[in-house]
């Protein structure tokens, strides 16, 4: 009979190991079957990020309840209706001026996941809050190999005047592991990748990856053997799962060899060279990340996740969906009909980005229930509507059951002024943090169970 896996169990070779998803054979799923009790999962939280605000009127349902209409934005998560519900009402204090004049964009991130009111300067002397998912990775980041992962599609930067007068630390960052001490994201799905799947130390880490580049291998051809061997030990429905996991593994790693190539133009000649593991095009960067987000999470080795789409006052063009003006341009409408439709579609797309992470995460069975059954993942904005640059009735969406925590397919309106951190405050507890207040939390957020 076949002993009791640990979650903790990696698949090792040369230079390289992968962590495994939860299997059947591995002791907390057994105990999940002799006591149906949801806990013994591991529950996670993640923070996903877009700028400028949003086209409320495409965003926000009029009814509340489960018999809300989705609203044009929210219909292309048409599919996932049952596994989210839309949190209106929400207000974020922090990011407002207080005094302070401009800054609504650098404020609307810098306080997003603090809650705290960042000091005016783009200078040295930065300082906001410590941020909910730092808060939790303290206390907890422990229990997987990595406390917690900081993820973008746009590069952080520690200086410079990015806002009216706010450093571009506020702008680009959202995780804060102290007052001083932003986390800079990591936009390299190539790097996440060497970091879920390298060697446990620099060494074996910089030998298992001149190796690949030489031999143009896999991280799969490394550990190999190990998995072989782990294979001909397990039941049918884990060989399953792990079969499933390795080919996801070594999809994305086709898909990373092939962001490396330069980008041809029709004459035959490269545009400019990418760096690595960076694609050009903005889709499949980004679902490149999701897929690293899946597998961080597959394999227990975050439980706390931020993601930034791009950084506050993004003024990035879409061509891919005709969009050639700017974002932030676009969202200081004035009403215009066309900047207000130009404004739908990237929010449109935005979501579409994240609703290929809830279809990965719904696709992978884990305990009784699936990836995103065991998760909380906020979506969202510090910004309501763009060309006021309000931040009371944000638009946020909370995906996932909780382990069961969370009763999903709603629409859940509160009332207008509730703080956001109500929201993060639950969820900290829920995550068995701690805490009985953070930000400007009143109390925690009610009707989420």
């Amino acid at each position: 009979m076949l002993k009791s896996l640990s979650r903790r169990t990696l698949l090792r070779g040369m230079g390289a190991s992968m962590a495994l998803p939860l299997l059947d054979s591995m002791s907390s799923t057994r105990l999940l079957a002799a006591t149906s009790n949801p806990a013994d999962v591991p529950l996670r939280m993640g923070f996903f990020y877009v700028p400028n605000g949003m086209h409320m009127p495409d965003w926000k349902p009029i009814e509340g309840g489960d018999k809300y209409t989705m609203t044009p934005t929210l219909q292309r998560l048409a599919e996932h209706r049952s596994k989210f519900n839309v949190l209106t009402g929400l207000t974020l204090d922090g990011a407002r001026s207080h005094g302070d004049g401009g800054g609504d964009h650098a404020r609307s991130v810098a306080a997003f996941l603090t809650g705290a009111h960042p000091k005016k300067t783009n200078g040295a002397d930065i300082q906001n809050g410590v941020s909910v998912d730092q808060v939790a990775a303290e206390q907890i980041g422990g229990q997987s190999r990595f406390g917690s992962l900081e993820l973008g599609l746009e590069a952080s930067a520690q200086a410079g005047n990015c806002d009216s007068g706010y450093s571009c630390a506020y702008a680009s960052n959202m995780s804060w592991r102290g007052p001083t001490n932003p986390m800079a994201k990591e936009v390299d799905p190539g790097a996440v990748f060497d970091r879920l799947f390298a060697g446990q130390t620099t060494k074996e880490t910089r030998r298992a990856k001149s190796v690949r580049e030489k031999y143009r291998k896999s991280v799969l051809d490394f550990v190999l053997e190990d998995a072989k061997q782990l294979h001909k030990t397990l039941p049918e429905i884990d060989r399953r799962k792990l079969d499933e996991y390795l080919y996801a593994v070594r999809d994305v790693e086709k898909r990373l060899a092939g962001a490396e190539r330069l980008r041809i133009s029709e004459d035959g000649v490269p545009d400019y060279p990418r760096p690595s593991g960076v694609p050009q095009e903005l889709k499949e960067h980004s679902e490149l990340m999701m897929d690293m987000i899946t597998l961080a999470i597959q394999t227990d080795s975050t439980r706390i996740i931020s993601f930034m789409f791009t950084n506050a006052g993004s003024n990035r063009s879409y061509p891919d969906i005709d969009v050639k003006e700017g974002h932030h341009e676009l969202s200081h409408h004035g009403k215009s009909e066309h900047k207000q439709a130009q404004i739908a579609k990237i929010n449109r797309y935005h979501i579409d980005r994240f609703g290929y992470l809830l279809k990965r995460l719904s696709s992978i069975s884990e305990g009784d229930g699936t990836l995103l059954d065991h998760c909380m993942l906020v979506y969202g904005s510090g910004i309501s509507d763009g060309d006021r640059h309000n931040h009371d009735d944000l638009p946020i969406l909370l995906a996932g059951n909780g382990n069961g925590r969370i009763q999903t397919g709603r629409h859940i309106r509160y009332e207008n002024h509730t703080p956001l951190c109500n929201l993060y405050l639950w969820m900290l507890q829920e995550m068995g943090v701690k805490a009985d207040k953070f930000g400007d939390s009143n109390g925690v957020l009610k009707n989420l169970g």
